[in-house]
């Protein structure tokens, strides 16, 4: 059944406009909207998890993915996996290989209004920002990414956080205002073997 509606999800997001590069797959029924002249791709082996009961988190809310102005473009690379997140383009948003996203999280590059001298007005595009996120990010539930932001691969954004500025590679950011430190655990375990140990066996007697 949920392999069922996965299709039928799949099928809608690409009347409205998404454009896919393999196998997606939907969990629950997303909100997905793409703006005239506007670009949404999905790469390959992404899981959109919007369903309640579908994390063990619960998803509060379904997935959010919607490009909101013409020239804007969201993509989500290979082996994306995002749970009940909202990810909102109004110029550009791009999301690495294997990042997850965790339930709730909002990552919007835009402030979807301004201030004229007539007063508060919707606007989304001349106030955006590009937001690009590297491979292989955690970004925990509830944590919002704001405009202009970009984050390194490996980087480790914790639940609730506010990010309003960089996230280096293998670095950590927690907290509001987000302050960022070096993932020292991280790091200890990527350190390249030498080459002169790589292929080494121990013998029988060792």
């Amino acid at each position: 059944m949920r392999r069922c509606l996965s299709g039928l999800w799949r099928l809608e997001a690409r009347i409205k406009g998404v454009q896919f590069e393999g196998k997606v797959l939907f969990v629950g029924r997303p909100m997905v909207s793409v703006a005239a002249d506007s670009t949404l791709v999905l790469g390959d082996d992404v899981n959109v998890t919007s369903a309640l009961r579908s994390n063990p988190l619960g998803c509060f809310q379904p997935a959010v993915l919607r490009t909101l102005a013409p020239g804007a473009r969201l993509a989500l690379a290979k082996n994306v996996g995002i749970s009940g997140a909202v990810i909102c383009a109004g110029s550009l948003i791009e999301i690495g290989e294997g990042t997850l996203i965790g339930s709730g999280a909002m990552i919007m590059d835009n402030d979807f209004h301004e201030y004229t001298a007539q007063g508060w007005r919707i606007e989304m595009r001349t106030n955006a920002r590009a937001i690009k996120i590297g491979r292989e990010v955690f970004i925990g539930a509830r944590a919002i990414i704001l405009k202009g932001v970009q984050v390194g691969d490996r980087a480790v954004i914790g639940a609730g956080a506010v990010v309003s500025k960089d996230v280096a590679a293998d670095h950590i950011a927690v907290g509001n205002p987000a302050v960022t430190f070096p993932n020292r655990h991280l790091i200890r375990n990527t350190v390249e073997i030498p080459k002169h140990e790589k292929g080494l066996e121990r013998s029988p007697a060792q």
